[in-house]
């Protein structure tokens, strides 16, 4: 009889049973499962080439984007993949701290993009955030590329007192060591927009200069570190790997932006059969930048797909964790928006989210609205460390949804929609206040949202679509003649913002449109 192994699941953890040729002696030493989070930035859920198969257009109703993703095809039939995944404050920086501390970004700090001229915005420091408890419960924690939730400080280490970038407002900063929050391996920036020519400090802070499209460098750093070269990680420990690859962010208007490879998939074809969505305004100038956004997709699939062949070669597919999502979508030329994100259209707010665990997570399309602060609680939750989930977090852990229990499986009836804009200055002109200028709920059949002005905090714009019969977005309904949906919509409006501690919440803002009174917890 040849040796084999065997993974039983006890209680949300693996444990692997070692059967030998000779003793049949069976170890009970637990073995928490690896995790593999990689999330590409700006792209949309729509951006994915089997939304259009079998098996799939019939869970959704929209048409998905004429992408080629061949590899996130075949993660797909492997994978849970939600199709109603919602980045609530879809842009960068607020999500990543919603992400890191299962907060909303009131009180994970994170409430804008990062820049040096906001010091309102930074990922707090005393926040127990996912790699700190992924580290405590002895896993070997690892972050590679993007991270941009740090307020830009004049640290640069190799240039003492001054900052990493001389461009005003700084963008881009070093995180040091303390800031870094149980990620033992580093290999990070704060945000850099040039893909070809992109820059990362490492564990000791030393800089390195990449002449290298960053996801394909990003990939060669996360298989080197699966391989365990140079003794990067404790191989006797389980990880937690977090790989932020930049594109399919802009820029993306040349082949300096992404490979030619992938772009010679998409140069021949016109603009209205790579711009299908009917909500598109082609006479755009953006319209030009579908081809360079459709290859960044495909090149970073084509990445993705060497690291899961890495993960495969090392014989630990079996016990990984492995998904695939993004911070928040991307506009395209929908709705004639020149802002690619910050709204809370369809291609904006619904981003990727696919989960593969061989043998514990069956493959199925489910329309769960994941919210972005529910990932944290979610990730620990799957590997058994549900009791270690810090009382802070706000968002929900739906690991027994994902493994198809049926005990304490809530499913939310909506989620959270948020942007905010820069507020108050000091006489230096940095930010000290944020606004909240719109907020909203998004459900499986509706979204509701309201923008108030920057003055009086008077009503400004609504927007309420039937996402159902209306994929779209294209007819925005009245309020006043579907009070009926709006009172609904608008009461569960009322107990999200109180679970995010959130100031509209706090200050009853557009109290005569919303019942906050009416609160049913």
């Amino acid at each position: 009889m040849k040796g084999k192994n065997i993974n039983i699941v006890l209680g949300g953890l693996s444990f692997l049973s070692l059967v030998g040729c000779k003793s049949e002696k069976i170890s009970t030493e637990p073995t928490f499962p690896n995790v593999i989070y990689i999330f590409p930035d700006q792209m949309r859920n729509h951006a994915m080439e089997f939304w259009n198969q079998e098996g799939y257009n019939d869970k959704v109703n929209f048409t998905g984007d004429p992408v080629y993703t061949p590899n996130l095809n075949k993660f797909a039939n492997e994978s849970l993949v939600l199709s109603s995944a919602i980045s609530n404050c879809p842009v960068s920086s607020p999500h990543r701290g919603m992400f890191l501390t299962g907060m909303y970004p009131e009180n994970s700090g994170v409430t804008l993009n990062c820049n040096s001229n906001r010091p309102i915005s930074n990922l707090k420091t005393e926040t127990n955030n996912i790699s700190d408890v992924f580290s405590m419960a002895g896993y070997d924690c690892a972050y590679i590329g993007k991270l941009h939730v740090d307020y830009p400080t004049a640290n640069d280490p190799a240039n003492p007192g001054h900052y990493v970038e001389d461009k005003q407002p700084v963008w881009d900063a070093y995180t040091p060591p303390e800031r870094r929050h149980g990620f033992n391996y580093w290999y990070s920036y704060g945000t850099f927009d040039v893909h070809k020519h992109p820059h990362y400090w490492d564990t000791q802070g030393k800089r390195h200069d990449i002449n290298k499209w960053s996801p394909i460098h990003e990939a060669d750093m996360a298989i080197a570190y699966l391989q365990n070269k140079d003794g990067v990680r404790d191989a006797k420990k389980p990880f937690f790997m977090v790989i932020s690859m930049n594109p399919p962010h802009s820029p993306y208007g040349s082949l300096e932006d992404c490979m030619e490879e992938d772009y010679n998939l998409y140069k021949d074809k016109s603009t209205d059969q790579l711009l299908i969505r009917p909500n598109a305004d082609l006479s755009m100038e953006k319209t030009r930048s579908a081809p360079y956004y459709f290859a960044s997709v495909t090149g970073v699939d084509r990445e993705f797909g060497r690291i899961l062949q890495a993960l495969k070669d090392q014989g630990l597919d079996k016990n990984t964790i492995v998904v695939f999502t993004s911070d928040h979508g991307e506009t395209m030329c929908s709705q004639g928006l020149e802002d690619p994100k910050n709204s809370p259209y369809n291609e904006a707010v619904n981003v990727p989210f696919i989960v593969r665990y061989p043998e514990k997570i069956k493959h199925r399309v489910d329309n769960l609205l994941l919210s972005s602060p529910d990932i944290m609680p979610t990730l620990l939750g799957l590997c058994g460390l549900e009791k270690q989930i810090p009382s802070t977090v706000e968002g929900l852990n739906h690991a027994n949804i994902f493994y198809e229990k049926e005990q304490n499986n809530y499913r939310p009836k909506g989620a959270l929609y948020i942007k905010n804009a820069d507020r108050d200055k000091n006489e230096e002109g940095k930010v000290i206040s944020y606004f909240p200028s719109s907020r909203g709920i998004i459900t499986d059949r509706y979204t509701l949202t309201f923008t108030i002005d920057k003055k009086t905090k008077a009503l400004k714009e609504t927007l309420l679509f039937d996402n159902i019969n209306d994929p779209y977005q294209l007819k925005n309904l009245p309020i006043k003649s579907h009070k009926e949906i709006v009172d609904q919509l608008t009461l569960e409006m009322v107990r999200l913002l109180k679970q995010a501690n959130d100031p509209w919440y706090r200050e009853q803002i557009l109290r005569e449109l919303i019942p906050y009174e009416n609160l049913i917890l």
